[in-house]
């Protein structure tokens, strides 16, 4: 996890502990408020009080798997990452992906067990937060409980805002609607909101929005032809914001 690029000593506390590749900006990461709480605004040098743990996954290496003892949250540094579950009959359900800057392991630590897997969808380097840690710090560290439930409370409304995009009914709103919030996310991240790199499959963007892999397709086709986006392999440009929002909203074309 890096520093700010606004402080040349920061830069440095994190060159000397990271790898050399250069990931998300410590202040566009999800855990960044905890490891200000620990090491405070001008000093990051006791960053590793909380973080007990860099490392980088190969694509489709699993960081945890369901059933697994809870270890650590997860702070995705660069890369991304898919979380799934098996269902009743056997099926995999995506429930989620995970992009720099996020968090994840929140909702496991209650059962103590990893409740999803989630696998590595491209090199993607993480900061593990061992949980244990965390409650120990937090009983001499002002201010660090207040920040890990700022941190929960915008993963539940991400996950309501999910909930209410699966409840639309028309395969092109739900897919508006998931580039969209794919690039407010990317924008909250300090990253480009208009450019986006979709790491994962067409099946899986289906899979996540219960729609078969064709229909992802076609409506990606339909976009690309009304100029609504562009694309080159795994690369999505959006070029309409305003008519992408409108779609995911039901709105028609020439509303009268």
């Amino acid at each position: 996890m890096l520093a700010t690029t606004s402080s040349l000593k920061r830069i440095k506390i994190a060159k000397s502990v990271d790898d050399p590749c250069f990931p998300i900006a410590c202040s566009d990461c999800g855990i960044y408020n905890l490891c200000k709480a620990v090491g405070g605004e001008a000093d990051l040098s006791l960053l590793n009080t909380l973080v007990k743990n860099r490392r980088t996954y190969k694509r489709g290496e699993h960081l945890f798997s369901v059933g697994e003892p809870y270890r650590a949250v997860f702070a995705i540094r660069t890369g991304s990452v898919e979380t799934s579950v098996l269902t009743d009959d056997g099926r995999v359900q995506v429930t989620g992906f995970h992009i720099a800057g996020e968090l994840m392991g929140l909702n496991s630590f209650v059962a103590n067990r990893y409740n999803c897997e989630a696998r590595a969808l491209e090199t993607t380097s993480v900061c593990e937060v061992p949980f244990e840690r965390y409650e120990e710090l937090v009983k001499t560290i002002p201010g660090l409980q207040h920040q890990m439930l700022k941190i929960m409370s915008m993963e539940i409304n991400h996950h309501q805002e999910m909930m209410l995009l699966l409840g639309k009914k028309r395969a092109e709103e739900r897919l508006a609607s998931f580039l969209l919030n794919l690039s407010r996310r990317l924008k909250c991240h300090g990253q480009s909101d208009s450019e986006l790199k979709l790491s994962m499959s067409r099946s899986d963007i289906g899979n996540y929005l219960g729609l078969a892999e064709e229909t992802v397709c076609r409506v990606i086709s339909r976009f690309e032809e009304e100029s609504l986006i562009s694309t080159q392999r795994r690369i999505v440009r959006l070029n309409n914001l305003d008519r992408l929002q409108a779609i995911s909203k039901g709105i028609p074309a020439n509303p009268k």
